[in-house]
């Protein structure tokens, strides 16, 4: 007999099957003409799909219509024509094993909806709603088309390391990796004794893996790399992790315009897959968690985005400071009211805001002829604000060493990085993206800790 998933099961093509089907039960309820009606999910959809189960069958009394959520069962049976409601296929259930119970009394995932703040507490158990099991299906299949596209792009897929010793961005908001013995740690002159850790000096958890791809795509070409980044930034607000996944790609050969015209097309091409592949699981997020999400999506996909630089960006903003909390003037960074405003407001649709001051932007930002902006550029989106950021990176020595030495940093520190410009230098360009915060926007989620499997936040490291 046939193993087949409840997707599979759904489809009209399956009715006159021999099959069977392994999941966890939603609901039984039992008819007073002798079967039950049994509703089975095993993940592979949003939908269950219905199991007529017949008293005939051996351990009807005994199991069967014992049956409560959370159990889990092999069944076995034909698929058969439903005239159910919203189904066209159900299972005629010839042989049912169950291989775990689910006490009924203590199971929590019963009819009673629950926040999503108190499904946090059982991140073991909430994958098995209809909302996180919907979100790992996107998440999925965002992963997926982010594969795709940079595969079909000719890009190569590089693993750059979570351990290192560069802070990328120079906030300092760093995890340490040590071995030293933090009640005792070794000391010289006063100081801790890094000579005796692990990696011989003071190592952290990535923030980035940005400048590592540099390294590859200053001698392949494309690349990307997809992988955790860490954040030790004592937050607690709705955007922010301490664990989360980025996609970054660094490509040579490329300038700002070629980086805003990739992104764009990236942006568009993992939308568009969202739409033709998880259809059932928008419709949800659609109608349960925001009544925008479909709406907003198909004009991503189909709209060129708009290009301001950050000068008239400001000046636009500026016409409308009474109306923010943060009002803004040229030389400060943009506040997400200041992004919403923007693309909800002003332009109606995403936004490509670029040339930012310097002095707000990292050291290896390429620097314009004006000496006051770098080649920098965001990707804002209705919602949601800032999804993209990348930059045309400085490709020339003398620049580089400036800028880090105006940023406090050592040239010295970074000694394989500024090599990079002093063997076979060339203009290049990457960009970032945050996967969660891209979930956020294609589901419409308000709280970045739905939108990954197990949120790490401050003292929050269960499961």
């Amino acid at each position: 007999m046939t193993k087949i998933s409840v997707s599979t099961a759904r489809q009209h093509e399956t009715i006159g099957q021999q099959v069977a089907l392994q999941g966890w039960i939603r609901t039984r309820r039992d008819s007073k003409a002798g079967f039950s009606f049994l509703e089975i999910n095993d993940g592979s959809c949003m939908a269950n799909l219905q199991v007529v189960a017949d008293r005939e069958l051996p351990n009807y009394d005994h199991e069967i219509k014992q049956l409560s959520a959370g159990c889990s069962v092999t069944i076995a049976g034909e698929i058969k024509a439903s005239n159910g409601r919203g189904q066209s296929t159900e299972l005629h259930a010839t042989s049912l094993r169950v291989h775990g119970w689910s006490d009924p009394n203590s199971y929590p995932l019963q009819k009673k909806r629950h926040s999503f703040e108190k499904l946090r507490q059982w991140a073991h158990l909430r994958p098995r709603t209809n909302t996180f099991g919907a979100m790992a299906r996107v998440r999925n299949c965002v992963c997926r088309a982010i594969h795709d596209f940079f595969q079909q792009e000719e890009f190569l897929y590089v693993h750059t390391p979570i351990i290192t010793a560069s802070d990328c961005e120079g906030a300092g908001e760093l995890f340490e990796v040590t071995t030293l013995d933090l009640e005792n740690p070794p000391r010289r002159d006063g100081k801790i004794d890094f000579s005796r850790d692990f990696f011989d000096r003071p190592s952290y958890l990535t923030v980035s893996g940005q400048l590592e791809a540099e390294i590859y795509a200053t001698a392949l070409g494309k690349v990307y790399s997809f992988g955790p980044t860490f954040r030790a930034e004592n937050s607690n607000t709705s955007r922010h992790l301490a664990e989360f996944w980025m996609i970054e790609p660094e490509m040579a050969f490329f300038d700002l315009n070629d980086n805003m015209q990739l992104a764009e097309k990236f942006l568009k091409h993992v939308v568009r897959t969202v739409l033709s592949d998880a259809g059932e699981d928008m419709e949800f997020f659609n109608q349960r968690i925001d009544d925008s999400v479909l709406a907003t999506l198909h004009a991503i996909a189909n709209k060129d985005f708009v290009h301001l630089t950050y000068t008239e960006a400001v000046a636009l903003l500026e016409k409308k400071n009474a109306d923010f909390e943060f009002p803004i003037t040229w030389g400060q960074d943009l506040q997400s009211e200041h992004e919403r405003f923007l693309t909800e407001d002003e332009i109606g649709g995403p936004v490509i805001v670029s040339d930012f001051p310097a002095s707000i932007k990292p050291f290896y930002m390429r620097v314009n002829d004006d000496e006051q902006t770098v080649r920098a550029m965001d990707v804002l989106v209705p919602n949601v604000g800032e999804i993209i950021g990348g930059s045309q990176r400085e490709e020339r020595l003398d620049v580089l060493e400036s800028r880090m030495q105006q940023q406090g940093l050592e040239p010295d520190d970074y000694w394989w990085y500024v090599d990079l410009r002093r063997y076979g230098t060339v203009p290049h360009s990457g960009f970032g993206l945050g996967l969660e915060r891209a979930l956020q926007f294609i589901t419409g989620m308000k709280n970045i800790r739905d939108v990954i499997p197990f949120p790490r936040t401050p003292g929050h490291a269960d499961f």
